[in-house]
């Protein structure tokens, strides 16, 4: 993002920003559905402070990131063989296809009843859940990277005398990571959303949970403080996966 840009977007922010704090401060809208910026900071050093239900803060935090983390990365290591394989063998993709179209439009809860009677109340199902939040976007990323790799250049290593095995890893994977890195990026926003229903049931800790539990008391300051806090990590994992595109994939928008 260029400078101009940059502050076109700490334009808008600005913008917002000032929005809500007028419209609240103004009283126009009642603070319990609207609190101010102000009862918004002292709600986050309450937290900050005290903690949230007897855990602190960076509890509920790394509760949530592990979560997240643990089960991105069995998508990842699902999704990119799976995708890859369905990309490049037509009966591999038609057998795989049904069941990814099926269950990718269902909404998360639809499922999540199954994978608590399977799994229990722990963080198993949830983490299965954030799993297969993650699967479908990061299965058709792949897919379709593979499908976009030149004929030429598989049947170029092929003459060069490159088995199936070197064509895949030096080959179609390495031509994939554009199509990879915009389905990391749209498979994390897509868990994301589906965090707070896997932090719904049985759940004491994380920062779906947080905010849900505040809704129960109506602390409409602690639902914002959630709410910005899950925001700005998003933000923040999406800056840090930009740059690994930047590093690893530096030829993407240039062929």
């Amino acid at each position: 993002m260029n400078t101009r840009n940059l502050g076109i977007s700490l334009l808008a922010v600005i913008i917002a920003f000032s929005a809500w704090w007028i419209v609240s401060v103004s009283g126009a809208v009642s603070h319990l559905f609207l609190p101010t910026p102000v009862a918004v900071w002292k709600a986050f050093l309450e937290v900050i402070n005290e903690g949230y239900k007897g855990s602190p803060l960076v509890t509920h935090i790394g509760e949530s990131l592990k979560r997240l983390a643990i089960a991105f990365a069995i998508a990842l290591l699902t999704a990119i063989p799976i995708g890859m394989l369905s990309g490049y063998f037509a009966k591999v993709r038609a057998f795989v296809d049904p069941f990814i179209e099926f269950y990718r439009p269902l909404p998360p809860l639809a499922y999540y009843t199954i994978l608590v009677l399977w799994l229990g109340i722990g963080d198993s199902s949830k983490i299965a859940l954030l799993a297969l939040a993650a699967f479908a976007p990061l299965y058709l990323a792949v897919v379709s990277g593979v499908s976009k790799v030149p004929k030429d250049r598989i049947n170029g290593a092929r003459s060069l005398g490159a088995k199936d095995w070197d064509i895949f890893v030096h080959v179609i994977f390495p031509s994939t990571l554009p199509d990879l890195f915009t389905g990391i990026r749209t498979s994390i926003g897509m868990t994301y959303t589906t965090l707070v229903a896997a932090e719904m049931v049985a759940a004491v800790s994380g920062m779906g949970w947080m905010v849900l539990d505040a809704s129960k008391f109506l602390r409409s300051d602690i639902i914002f403080v959630g709410i910005i806090l899950m925001g700005l990590i998003a933000v923040l994992i999406d800056v840090l996966i930009r740059w690994l595109e930047y590093n690893r994939v530096p030829w993407k928008g240039k062929e």
